[in-house]
């Protein structure tokens, strides 16, 4: 968790940054008159709790949004660092390089080995370049593939944690084979004997998310979204601006209450008040509470069971209506 005068904030979560200055300020006052301040300072962290809650109640879907991408929220690495432990992360896709951008490797949670596989923004400048913002090439998504295949020939269980605004649109991406690596990771992941749990941790947008994100159990974290496009690309294309974002993330549905309303996503995982950015310790335990018993019981299925009920659990997802068109009988008085 960053430090407190470290910290960034975002439009309305600027009430919080309020309180926090003038608690800044006592802590500044205290130390130099040594008076002692700790009641109210203690009120006031109170009321910044409270605060979190009262602003965590009542997001919009474009606040959501903004709060999937909060510059101080944990991404792949921390939650595997939170998680788990000994973790080995493995590199390149043995065909053209080590995409930075998507990471994976063998790691034990609570003494059980499992493969964790995600996506890796960044969490400066230089690291995000590096990283490339979380948006994979095409030998990201088929080192991952590797690493699923390697999970699946030692019989470990596969967790993926999707954080990505999408797979990386660069001429060179698809003339390496953008679309055919995703869809055949798609193809792939049905097929898997071992158990796999998909979390998106952050955004999930598009193939960039589907490329990892077929399993057994999809789930969300609480201030995350996914769908088809983001809001601004779909503000871009049917209002020709970015202008209208905000109206555009109301009408995709994005956010984890619609998904599992919908039927796209198996469960929500809570997060710390306010954001998985408050508290980086109980972001992990709350979604490490999850992973546990449902690994447990998963691993107690079958394999031929988990990929049928892959195979379903896809198919029929969506929902539609059927018109009867009634055919026109002809005129013969023509």
């Amino acid at each position: 968790m960053p430090e407190n005068k470290n910290r960034q904030f975002l439009d309305f979560e600027r009430p919080i940054k309020e309180l926090f200055d003038e608690i800044e300020k006592l802590k500044q006052i205290a130390e130099k008159t040594k008076l002692d301040n700790s009641n109210y300072i203690a009120q006031l962290e109170g009321q910044v709790l409270e605060k979190r809650r009262e602003i965590t109640a009542a997001l919009t879907s474009w606040q959501k949004v903004q709060l999937s991408r909060h510059p101080d929220r944990p991404y792949t690495l921390k939650y595997i660092q939170k998680i788990t432990s000994n973790f080995i992360e493995l590199h390149g896709d043995r065909n053209v390089k080590d995409d930075k951008a998507m990471v994976g490797g063998f790691a034990q949670i609570e003494g059980e080995t499992v493969m964790m596989i995600g996506q890796q923004k960044g969490i400066n400048t230089k690291m995000r370049q590096l990283r490339n913002f979380g948006m994979a090439n095409p030998e990201g998504y088929r080192k991952a593939l590797r690493l699923m295949k390697l999970a699946e020939k030692f019989n470990k269980p596969i967790i993926t944690l999707i954080d990505t605004p999408g797979a990386y649109p660069g001429l060179e991406a698809e003339e390496r084979g953008q679309g055919e690596a995703i869809a055949r990771n798609i193809y792939e992941m049905i097929r898997l004997k071992v158990p796999v749990i998909c979390v998106i941790i952050g955004e999930g947008a598009s193939g960039g998310a589907l490329g990892i994100g077929v399993g057994d159990r999809v789930v969300m974290l609480q201030n995350t979204w996914y769908t088809v496009i983001s809001p601004e690309s779909c503000s871009s294309i049917l209002w020709r601006s970015w202008d209208q974002k905000e109206k555009a993330a109301e009408q995709l549905r994005l956010t984890s209450d619609n998904m599992l309303r919908f039927g796209l996503i198996d469960a929500i995982v809570p997060e710390p008040i306010g954001g998985a950015h408050w508290d980086y310790t109980e972001a992990a335990d709350l979604l490490k509470q999850y992973l546990m018993p449902t690994l447990k019981e998963l691993k107690q299925q079958s394999p031929e069971y988990r990929k049928q009920q892959r195979i379903e659990k896809f198919g029929k997802m969506g929902f539609w209506d059927e018109v009867t068109v009634q055919q026109q009988q002809p005129n013969n008085n023509i």
